[in-house]
This record gives C-alpha cells, structure tokens and sequence, in this order.
C-alpha cells in the first residue's frame, strides 16, 4: 500500500442526516456534498448507506467516483465490495457484518487486484483490531472514540486511552471515530491515530473547507 498522507481525513456519508425531502432528494444532497469535501480536500469518502438496495448504491457509487475524478479523493464503499468493483472505487471498508477480512484480502492476491485497492476495517477493541491487521487490513477505523448517536449501539465511547493502546500494539494505520469535534481532534492524533473518520464533522460544517484546512495543520 503506497504511504498515506498523516492526518487522513475521512468523510463518512449518511444521507438520512442531509434532511432531504425523498431519496432522490437526498441522493442529490449527498452528491452535492461529496464535491464538496473532496475540493476542501478530504482524503477519502466512505459511501455508508447500508440500507440501500443494490442498483441505487451502484449508481451512487459510480456517481461519487465520477464526481471526485478530478481531485485526489479516494471513495471508499462501507460493506460491499462487488459495489466498490462495479463502480471502480478505490477500497471497500468492512464492518462486523461483512465478508471477512481475511476472505477479501486473499481474493486481493489470488486476483491480483493492484495494491492500491484498500481493504479497511471497523474494530471496537484490541481483539478485534489485532485480527483484522493479522487478517491483511490496510487500515483500521476504531471506536467510538467520544460520545456521538451514530455509535450509542456499540455502547459508551472507548476513550483516548484505548485509542492509544491500539495505536501502540497494531502496525497499520488506525482511524478514530464516534464524536469527533475539531476541540478533540488533535489529542486523537496525539494518542497515536493517524486520521480521522467522521459524519456529522463534515456533514454539518458551514465552511469544510475552514474545518479541512484546520485539521490538515
């Protein structure tokens, strides 16, 4: 894998916060604003829309690359990885209901898919974390860091502490999630992570720009 820029900033999408009117609506909404951070200048953008069908997570997919072609954003799909191959993203992103990270690291091999296409991982623990590297995870997205809706199923928030015990024992690169703010930003960098991944950071900035350029110093 070719060395990432330090901090990664990751967008993670959630149409159902945009507040559209319908799914046409909000599908617009989203394409509106993945051009928007990828010219503020996001690392990547995550397409986590879990309950989409499959046709209308292709052709957001597809639209999202297509959209941020001329940028150096990488679009990443949460879950499905024949959706990220369909729509010539650059990674899939794999949580707990997933194929198994240990499945689509070895079809990465046996295909000889370049190396550039990423293979990440959610982790809620050490355990967790430390498998999926064993497995061939490119890149580790842990939490919930800080307290945030999104992430109140997988219960109270980690802390910095665990954050920093899984930056220390796992050689690849660790994302923090859940509650990030650009007050606790720098201390999830100082813990050891080297980016972050957050909705509600993006989605809801009046200026990304502003919040891109100030989490890049």
């Amino acid at each position: 894998m070719p060395p990432l820029p330090k901090p990664v900033l990751c967008c993670v999408t959630d149409r159902r916060g945009l507040r559209a009117a319908d799914e046409a609506a909000a599908a617009r909404a989203l394409l509106d604003q993945v051009a928007r951070v990828a010219s503020a200048g996001v690392d990547w953008i995550q397409i986590r829309e879990k309950d989409l069908a499959t046709r209308p997570l292709l052709h957001l997919a597809s639209s999202a690359v297509k959209a941020t072609a001329s940028s150096s954003t990488k679009i990443l799909i949460n879950d499905r990885l024949d959706v990220a191959l369909a729509a010539g993203a650059a990674g899939v992103h794999l949580g707990g209901e997933s194929l198994p990270v240990a499945e689509v690291s070895r079809w990465r091999k046996e295909c000889r898919t370049p190396a550039e296409f990423l293979i990440g991982a959610s982790c809620h623990s050490l355990d967790s974390a430390r498998a999926a590297e064993r497995d061939g995870a490119d890149y580790l997205i842990f939490g919930p860091v800080f307290a945030t809706p999104s992430k109140m199923k997988y219960g109270p928030p980690l802390g910095l502490d665990h954050l920093r015990e899984i930056c220390t024992a796992i050689r690849v690169p660790v994302l923090t999630i859940g509650g990030i703010t650009l007050e606790n930003a720098a201390s999830c960098i100082q813990a050891g992570a080297a980016g972050i991944a957050a909705i509600r950071l993006y989605q809801e900035a009046e200026n990304v720009d502003s919040i891109v350029a100030r989490l890049k110093r």
